[in-house]
């Protein structure tokens, strides 16, 4: 099998994989690769300048949490769960995407803390992500990758790289650079927000607590067409919650997952996907910035997940959440962090592939 992989093109790879070639998620969603190259590392025009700047930052991460052999090179530390989602009236009104029909829809998740390190702490102040497989009828795929935070920390892909540069780990004391890392935050304000959130508050105490946000503008598609810009966000049913500082130091390192499993033992856990309706001023591009709250807002939907699953067993665990394979009637904006998301996560997805093969 390994002889196999390494005999096919990477495009090959990628769509044997079930994953869109990197030409392919940029170009039919009318994303300018000219722009994405503009920012590029390692040279090049076009999908080569992609390619070259999301091997650059899938190296980066490596380089700040070591080489994971078969595992995620971002959001490692993870768990699987199974449910399902239905979708509202008041969706199918802005969309056309099957995911409104009403009908009860399968879902693969996933819940796990960003960063590339398989022991991090359950404490550490970073963000919980979940990502999210729809499997609609006629086999079409929906994804939502989504963090606990309302906003991302870089505008243009070349923050993303800076950051995981300055945590490269310095094989002298097997740490990141401090002072490094501060002339990270020092020159990249587009941190700025989601550092600040992360600080304000302490971690929640279970993935079930946290309130989980698209972080970019979709375009919704109608019936005949129109379209609306949103955002969205996943809102608990159990509260959003944060430790008191008490409660942290009696807790281990690891107590999400159990976390995760007693609630689930009480019966499902539930999130409503609310929707924001965008206006003309609000940015579209830049997932650091926030819309105002007060924004038209509808429920479109209730999340329901009932079963949890180690990683390695979930049917999650494979799964390359790619946040650009979207049903019909949901379609990217031109957010160049969301156009980059997809070929990067489709380089680590195929460097895992290989090792798993």
């Amino acid at each position: 099998m390994t002889d196999f992989l390494d005999n096919i093109s990477r495009r090959n790879l990628l769509r044997r994989a079930g994953v869109a070639s990197i030409g392919a998620t940029l170009c039919p969603l009318g994303a300018s690769a000219a722009t994405l190259s503009n920012i590029a590392i390692g040279g090049g025009t076009g999908d080569d300048a992609v390619e070259n700047l999301s091997r650059d930052v899938i190296d980066a991460l490596e380089g700040a949490y070591g080489h994971q052999t078969g595992l995620r090179r971002n959001h490692t530390k993870g768990v699987g769960a199974l449910g399902h989602f239905i979708g509202n009236p008041e969706g199918a009104r802005y969309s056309r995407s099957a995911l409104f029909s009403g009908k009860k829809i399968e879902v693969i998740a996933r819940f796990s803390i960003a960063g590339g390190d398989p022991k991090v702490s359950d404490k550490d102040v970073s963000p919980r992500g979940i990502g999210l497989e729809f499997r609609l009828p006629g086999g079409e795929l929906h994804h939502m990758t989504m963090l606990h935070t309302p906003m991302f920390f870089a505008m243009l892909p070349q923050t993303f790289l800076d950051k995981f540069v300055a945590l490269k780990l310095d094989p002298a004391t097997g740490k990141a650079n401090q002072a490094v890392f501060k002339r990270f935050l020092a020159t990249h304000h587009d941190n700025d927000s989601q550092f600040a959130f992360l600080h304000a508050d302490n971690p929640p105490p279970s993935y079930t607590n946290c309130a989980f946000f698209g972080i970019h503008t979709f375009r919704f598609r109608d019936a005949a067409d129109k379209e609306t810009m949103v955002r969205f966000r996943f809102q608990p049913h159990d509260g959003v919650k944060h430790l008191a500082g008490e409660e942290i130091a009696t807790l281990t390192d690891d107590f999400l997952i159990p976390a995760l499993n007693e609630r689930a033992q009480d019966g499902p856990v539930k999130w409503d996907m609310i929707v924001s309706v965008g206006e003309p001023a609000d940015a579209v591009d830049d997932p650091t910035i926030l819309w105002p709250p007060e924004r038209h807002e509808f429920n479109a939907g209730t999340l329901v997940l009932d079963t949890i699953t180690p990683d390695p067993r979930a049917g999650s665990y494979k799964t390359n959440f790619d946040p650009l394979m979207l049903s019909d009637g949901i379609a990217a904006s031109n957010d160049p962090i969301l156009l980059f998301r997809s070929p990067s996560y489709a380089i680590s997805h195929e460097r895992r592939l290989r090792e798993l093969a």
